[in-house]
């Protein structure tokens, strides 16, 4: 014979698969009344529709209001995201690399130190520079004295024009080789100026190619480091060339066209900026032109060699009919949308598409504002069906229904305790 708690129990647990059960009918009943979609059933008197058919006499459905408002002329295309400058730092010079003055990937500005050559064998040809300079000096201001004697004695008759001629030219001389003097240290005093190798630009250093003791050279073809000037930074892009015609013409009116750039998956804005340039041709492979956008990037959200999506805001059209993209259907009739008319019945309406804004489109033919058009529920639609446009306060409701189901249930669950007490 079975103990007594044992026998108890198991009405108790009849009691929760009951109200379980119940719990989960409401739900179920609930969410498939708003928001359930027979899987398949997607084109117009297809078998959601027929599914719909037998198990509704209503459709729930979801319905916008087309609306008469402005929307942006947005172009779409994707781009890389490209350093505004680019420098490949090289040595003017040949030496030993005695210092490296930064850090890899650090930013800095223009004129700062980056790396350091051994300036001795440089010092030393501009102090021979400067020697012979000072040499030819003092042969010039004495060849100069004697001119100025050979000249006075010359008015006293005392020497022939002749050497005073002579001692003319070579004053000339000597000043000629001074010109040469002063392009010798300035050639020396330059060369030594490069064994202090700065920054071009501002922007940020990459991965130094070379290390502290090894000799430099002037035939690097690698250069000793790259720099890349990310504030501002560049977006290229393309466009189809039957898309060029509407750029132009903003650009040649003096607009300021904004680009706005977005992340791979072309959720997340990135940043915003204004479109630059075009390319002055179109690639005969492709039939694309190519973009150029610039960035103040402040936030360095962007970063070279990134993939971006691009949003290139052309224009800004006024009044135009304006619905969700949701709303929106594709068939073998083309475009077209689920109309509602005053009577709850909907209607298969064949629309032509325009600009596509986000969740918005534009709708050039085939629909009028103040119109109501059908966004969640069309796989259960056909031609002449019936629907019952849900609200939010409908959807309310059935999320308290379910609340109080749940509510209901738990005192239940005390039930097979109880039962063995007894």
């Amino acid at each position: 014979m079975p103990e007594p708690g044992f026998a108890l129990s198991r009405p108790s647990r009849t009691r929760k698969w009951v109200v379980g059960l119940v719990v989960l009918v409401v739900l179920a009943g609930g969410a498939y009344w708003i928001f359930g979609k027979p899987p398949g059933g997607a084109a117009p008197g297809g078998f959601g529709a027929r599914g719909a058919a037998m198990g509704f006499a209503k459709v729930p459905v979801k319905i916008a209001v087309a609306q008469s408002e402005p929307i942006n002329v947005v172009l779409k295309a994707i781009g890389t995201v490209t350093a505004y400058n680019t420098v490949t730092v090289n040595s003017q010079v040949a030496g030993q690399l005695k210092k490296v003055a930064f850090q890899d990937g650090q930013k800095v500005q223009a004129g700062d130190l980056l790396f350091q050559i051994d300036p001795r064998a440089y010092q030393v040809q501009l102090d021979q520079a400067l020697g012979q300079q000072k040499q030819n000096q003092a042969q010039l201001d004495n060849a100069r004295r004697d001119l100025q004697r050979y000249q006075l004695l010359y008015k006293q008759n005392s020497i022939a024009k002749q050497q005073v001629d002579t001692q003319a030219a070579l004053v000339q001389q000597y000043l000629g080789s001074q010109k040469s003097d002063q392009a010798a240290v300035d050639s020396a005093r330059l060369q030594l100026s490069y064994t202090q190798i700065t920054a071009p630009i501002s922007g940020r250093v990459g991965f130094r190619s070379v290390d502290e003791g090894n000799l430099v050279s002037t035939s690097s073809t690698t250069g000793l480091v790259v720099i890349t000037q990310t504030q501002p930074i560049s977006a290229i892009f393309t466009l189809p060339q039957s898309q060029l015609a509407q750029v132009l013409e903003q650009m040649r009116a003096g607009q300021t066209l904004r680009v706005d750039l977005y992340d791979r998956d072309d959720i997340k804005k990135l940043a915003t900026g204004e479109l630059m340039s075009v390319d002055n041709q179109i690639d005969v492979a492709t039939g694309t032109v190519k973009f150029k956008a610039r960035f103040a990037n402040e936030d360095e959200a962007l970063f070279p060699n990134q993939f971006v999506n691009v949003r290139l805001l052309v224009s800004t059209q006024a009044g135009a009919v304006v619905i969700p993209t949701a709303a929106l259907l594709q068939g073998s009739i083309g475009g077209f949308v689920y109309v509602v008319d005053d009577g709850n019945k909907v209607h298969i309406q064949p629309v032509t598409a325009g600009t596509i804004d986000g969740a918005r489109v534009a709708i050039v033919k085939g629909l009028e504002a103040g119109q109501k058009v059908v966004t969640e529920g069309v796989d259960r639609l056909k031609e002449g069906a019936e629907v019952e446009v849900v609200t939010p306060e409908a959807q309310a409701e059935v999320a308290r229904k379910a609340d109080e189901a749940k509510k209901a249930a738990k005192p239940a669950r005390g039930g097979p305790a109880g039962g063995r007490r007894h």
